[in-house]
C-alpha cells in the first residue's frame, strides 16, 4: 500500500482504504584371435580382420554341459509398474509483507512450507509472493534474504517459490538510484526520496541494501499466470499500458528500469500504485479487461489492504478507526478477483494462502 505522491486518481476517491559433466569413457580391445581345431594353428596375434568381420560358427568354442560349474539362480524379480509422472505441487500466494519477517515466518510454518528452524520443507509446492517485501515494517531486508534463499531451497527441492514486483520495490530502488533527485510527479516536483520516507521507508533497510538486493528486485516479474490465476501486485488496470502480453509487460518494466531515467521510473511507479479499479461499479469489468489480455479466470492481488476494501478502516490517511479484522482473503468484482493484502501493517492480518480457495 502507497500513500501520498504517486497515487493519481483511477477511480473516484472513496473514504475507505544453475553445470554438468559427463566423464570421458574409454572402451579398449584387443585383436580378436578365434578358437582353433585340434592340428590347426592359430593366427598370429597381430593378424587383423576386415572390417564388419564376423565370426562363423568354426571360429565360436565349444563348450560342454559338464565344463561348467552350473550354481542356480533365482529368477529376476519383475520391475515395478511404471509409476506416472507427478504433476506440479500445490500452488500458495502470499500477500504484502512489509517488512514484517516474525509474522511471516509464523504463516509461512502454519501453512506447512517451512520447518522450526525456517528451512524449506513443502517439497514440490509452488510458492509467489505478491510484492511489497519492504518499509513500514522493522526488516524489510531481512524479508527479502529469506525470499531468495526459500527460492533456492525450494528448487532443489523440486518445487519452487517466486516473487512479483510490488510498488514498493519500484520505490525502494527509486529511492536508492535517484534519492533527492526531482522528478515530474504530474502534479508538480516530487523525490523518490522523499516518497519513499512518506510511505514508511526504513533507514535500517536502505543501510543494509546491497547490489544483489537491488538486481533482484529490478529483475522481478510484474505479473504471471498460473493455474488460471492471474497474479498482479496492484488492482489496477494500469498493466495494459505496458503491453499486450505477460512477456510484453515484464519486458517493458526491465526494459524501463533498466534505462535507469528518473522520470519514466516515477512514471512506472506512479501507475502501479494506483488502486481499487476492480472494487466499485464496473470493478468486474475491469478484471476482465485484465484477464481478456493477458489470460487465466480471475485475479489474484495484494497492494490495496483488505480492511480499505470492506470500509472497516477510516481512510488511508490516518484517520482513527477500531483495528481491523481480517479471516481470510477478500473474494469480490462477482467472484473474478481474490485480495490478499491482509493489512499486517494496521493490526490485520498476514495472509499465506493455497489456492484454490477453500470456502
Amino acid at each position: 500500500m502507497t500513500q501520498g505522491a504517486g497515487q493519481g486518481p483511477e477511480v473516484e476517491r472513496t473514504a475507505t482504504l544453475r553445470d554438468f559433466r559427463v566423464p570421458a569413457y574409454v572402451h579398449e580391445s584387443g585383436p580378436y584371435v578365434p578358437h582353433t581345431q585340434q592340428g590347426e594353428s592359430a593366427p598370429p596375434a597381430e593378424e587383423s580382420y576386415p572390417e564388419a568381420y564376423t565370426p562363423t560358427q568354426r571360429d565360436l568354442p565349444v563348450i560342454n554341459r559338464g565344463d561348467t560349474l552350473q550354481v542356480p539362480v533365482d529368477p529376476a524379480p519383475a520391475a515395478p509398474a511404471a509409476q506416472p509422472a507427478a504433476g506440479p505441487g500445490p500452488l500458495f500466494v502470499v500477500g504484502d509483507v512489509h517488512g514484517y519477517l516474525d509474522e511471516l515466518m509464523a504463516a509461512l510454518r502454519e501453512q506447512g512450507l517451512i520447518d522450526d528452524a525456517g528451512q524449506w520443507c513443502a517439497g514440490t509446492t509452488r510458492l509467489w509472493f505478491l510484492g511489497d517485501f519492504t518499509d513500514r515494517g522493522p526488516d524489510g531486508i531481512g524479508v527479502i534474504d529469506l525470499v531468495m534463499r526459500l527460492s533456492a531451497e525450494a528448487a532443489a527441492a523440486g518445487g519452487y517459490c517466486k516473487a512479483l514486483m510490488g510498488n514498493h520495490e519500484l520505490l525502494l530502488l527509486g529511492a536508492k538510484r535517484f534519492g533527492d533527485t526531482p522528478v515530474n510527479s504530474g502534479a508538480g516536483t516530487a523525490t523518490f526520496q522523499a516518497a519513499w520516507l512518506l510511505n514508511g521507508g526504513q533507514k535500517t533497510d536502505m543501510d543494509r541494501l546491497q547490489d544483489h538486493h537491488l538486481q533482484w528486485m529490478a529483475r522481478l516479474d510484474a505479473l504471471e499466470e498460473v493455474d488460471g490465476y492471474l497474479l498482479v501486485h496492484s488492482d489496477t488496470t494500469a498493466y495494459l499500458d505496458y503491453g499486450d502480453s505477460i512477456e510484453a509487460v515484464n519486458d517493458t518494466v526491465r526494459e524501463r528500469l533498466t534505462r535507469n531515467d528518473a522520470d519514466e521510473c516515477w512514471d512506472l511507479f506512479r501507475k502501479l500504485t494506483k488502486r481499487f479499479s476492480f472494487r466499485d461499479e464496473g470493478g468486474a469489468d475491469a478484471v476482465r479487461s485484465l484477464l481478456d489480455t493477458y489470460g487465466g479466470t480471475r485475479i489474484v492481488h495484494g497492494h490495496s489492504p483488505i480492511p480499505y476494501l470492506l470500509g472497516e478502516v477510516g481512510s488511508e490517511d490516518g484517520e482513527e478507526s477500531n483495528d481491523p479484522v481480517v479471516e481470510g482473503p477478500h473474494v469480490y468484482a462477482e467472484g473474478l478477483a481474490i485480495a490478499m493484502d491482509g493489512g499486517v501493517t494496521m493490526a490485520g492480518k498476514l495472509l499465506v494462502r493455497q489456492l484454490p480457495l477453500e470456502h
